[in-house]
C-alpha cells in the first residue's frame, strides 16, 4: 500500500486490502443500503452521480453526495459531517468536508482489490477510522508508518452482501 498527502493542508486515510468474494458482491455490500448499513451506519444511497444521502449518526447526520459511480468499478462521494449541537465552540467539532473514494479491481483469483481513499480534510486532528479488516494495510496520514490491522470489517460487510 502507498500513502499520499495530496497537500501540506490535507491528510488521507488510505486502506487496501484483497478480498475472496468478487465485484459485484463487493458493490452490493457498498451500495445496497441495508447491507451498507449492516457494517457502517444506517443510510439511503443510491449509487447514481448526483444523488444525495445521509448516514444516520446518533449525535448529528453525515451528509454525502454521489460525485462517480461505475458499477462494481469506482463510487465516489462527499462526506460531510456536521458538528453536534452546541458544541461549535470546540474546534474538532467543526465540520469535516471530505472525499472517500472506493475502488474495485477484480483479482486474477476472481476475487476483489478493494482500495479506500478517504481525503481532502483539513489537518486538525488524525481523523477516526471506521474501516479496518484483518491482514489489510491502512495508513493514517502519509507521515505515519503503515499498520497491519487486525479485525474483521470486510469480512463483515461481505456476509450480509
Amino acid at each position: 500500500m502507498t500513502a499520499k498527502q495530496h497537500s501540506d493542508a490535507t491528510d488521507s486515510i488510505e486502506f487496501e486490502c484483497e478480498l475472496p468474494d468478487p465485484p459485484e458482491k463487493v458493490w452490493r455490500a457498498l451500495t445496497v443500503p441495508d447491507l451498507l448499513a449492516a457494517w457502517m451506519m444506517p443510510n439511503d444511497i443510491k449509487p447514481e452521480i448526483g444523488s444525495r444521502f445521509a448516514f444516520a449518526k446518533p449525535d448529528a447526520p453525515i451528509e454525502c453526495e454521489v460525485l462517480d459511480a461505475e458499477p462494481e468499478r469506482l463510487l465516489r462521494y462527499s462526506w460531510r459531517e456536521r458538528p453536534e449541537p452546541g458544541n461549535a465552540a470546540d474546534p474538532l467539532a467543526s465540520p469535516l468536508d471530505s472525499i472517500v473514494t472506493f475502488t474495485l479491481d477484480r483479482t486474477v483469483s476472481g476475487g476483489t482489490h478493494l482500495r479506500i481513499v478517504h481525503d481532502g480534510f483539513a489537518r486538525v486532528a488524525t481523523p477516526a477510522v471506521a474501516m479496518v479488516g484483518a491482514g489489510c494495510r491502512l495508513s493514517l496520514n502519509a507521515h505515519e508508518p503503515k499498520q497491519t490491522i487486525a479485525a474483521n470489517t470486510p469480512r463483515l460487510f461481505l456476509r450480509a452482501a
